[in-house]
């Protein structure tokens, strides 16, 4: 292996700034899932405009809406109507969006579990409010070709000053775990609030961090979660009080999600996996030092990329490892689940030159060499970190405003188009 030499993942760069000093955050993710009938959509409607109501209050809205969706036009358009009825009946007036001090804008999308529609509310300067209802898809689900259209759902979760390392998502009941450098943050949303801060826990380390400080959240089925840093792993108690317990360990981080069982050391004093894995991956225990890894399940086997230190990407499947094609790409990757195209997609964040905000675009891997499957999605600064979520299905990505200093933490998912 060739030695690895110490470098920041990315530089930062200078971008906008934000327009309000308060995250207006609606995430609905807690919501249960609606039945979607066939005729009838009077049910999620009715949610969705309280919901955006909420928000909103009384008066005059601009409201526009777009299909990502398997849904026919006339179901959009029968949606579409008992929405606008049903906010109507909240005391909404629609107006176009010159004369409309508040704007909405309803997106409808799908995932593997179902449908998902996602309202982002703007008032005035504020910072948008981000509304998602899962919707249940009664029947099979439509079939979906890798012709369609494919594109990023980006929903904002958290945004604040401090650095922010990484992002655990708890859906029912809604909580945010911030992951900073010198602590764990517990955010908790009662009965559709914003979420307020409900417990906080220092992380106690022994060697000072190094420059570019990483780190990883994990949740966990026999205990709330694990937060992965370097040299170091803090775990929260399995019993009914709870408390997060920090020790040094060596221990390898997670890299991929539920599906896909992989670990790799993280070295304690620099920014980057060593290159050994743990277990194995087939033939391979060792690769060249790299930044991240993205999972691609095949039928009897998964593909693992690495992004290494050099630039390059290196697609290992247990038995050979070869380099990957995979112009613009930068040190961030990681792979979400979709009921669309080819089933599994790859996230790569652009390799920034350090003049404009970087993107984040999916890729689907034919073969061996990757496709590009949807438009580039603008994060609003450099990207510092992009992890697969442990169901899968989504990922989280924070990005850094140098400019303003500030985090922004998003998860993201892939929708399908007709």
């Amino acid at each position: 292996m060739k030695q690895a030499f110490y470098n920041a993942l990315k530089l930062l760069m200078s971008t906008r700034g934000f327009a309000h000093p308060l995250v207006l955050i609606a995430f609905y993710l807690s919501v249960p899932l609606l039945c979607l009938a066939q005729t009838d959509f009077t049910t999620p409607a009715r949610d969705l405009a309280g919901k955006i109501a909420a928000v909103t209050g009384p008066g005059s809205v601009s409201l526009t809406t777009a299909n990502r969706s398997s849904l026919s036009q006339s179901q959009l358009d029968s949606i579409v109507a008992a929405l606008r009825s049903q906010l109507t009946g909240l005391g909404i007036r629609f107006v176009a969006a010159d004369q409309a001090a508040v704007s909405a804008q309803v997106t409808f999308s799908e995932n593997a579990q179902g449908y998902v529609w996602i309202a982002q509310v703007q008032q005035e300067n504020n910072t948008p409010a981000v509304i998602m209802l899962p919707v249940q898809r009664i029947g099979p689900a439509a079939a979906m070709h890798a012709s369609a259209a494919l594109a990023i759902a980006k929903i904002q979760l958290w945004a604040q000053t401090a650095p922010i390392l990484d992002v655990g998502v708890i859906d029912s009941p809604p909580k945010l775990i911030i992951l900073e450098p010198e602590r764990i943050v517990l955010y908790s949303r009662q009965n559709g609030s914003q979420f307020q801060q409900d417990q906080q826990f220092p992380i106690s380390h022994v060697h000072p961090w190094p420059r570019d400080l990483r780190g990883r959240v994990v949740l966990r089925k026999d205990h709330l979660f694990d937060a992965y840093l370097p040299g170091v792993i803090c775990a929260t108690g399995s019993g009914g009080t709870l408390y997060v317990h920090c020790r040094e360990s060596d221990d390898p981080w997670p890299l991929g999600s539920e599906t896909s069982n992989l670990n790799a050391f993280f070295s304690p004093r620099r920014n980057f996996f060593t290159g050994v894995l743990a277990p194995a991956l087939g033939k391979t225990s060792s690769l060249e030092a790299f930044y991240s890894a993205a999972a691609i399940p095949r039928g009897n086997y998964v593909l693992w990329l690495f992004a290494g230190l050099d630039g390059r990407i290196t697609a290992a499947d247990g038995m050979s490892e070869l380099p990957v094609s995979a112009r613009g790409w930068g040190s961030d990757i990681a792979s979400v689940k979709s009921s669309c195209g080819a089933g599994w997609q790859v996230l790569a964040a652009s390799n920034s030159d350090g003049t404009k905000p970087d993107t984040i675009r999916a890729y689907q891997f034919p073969d061996r060499d990757p496709i590009p499957v949807t438009e580039a999605v603008e994060m609003g600064g450099t990207v510092v970190a992009l992890w697969t979520e442990q169901t899968g299905n989504t990922a989280v990505a924070v990005s850094r405003d140098l400019q303003t200093g500030r985090y922004e933490a998003f998860r993201l998912a892939i929708s399908c188009g007709q």
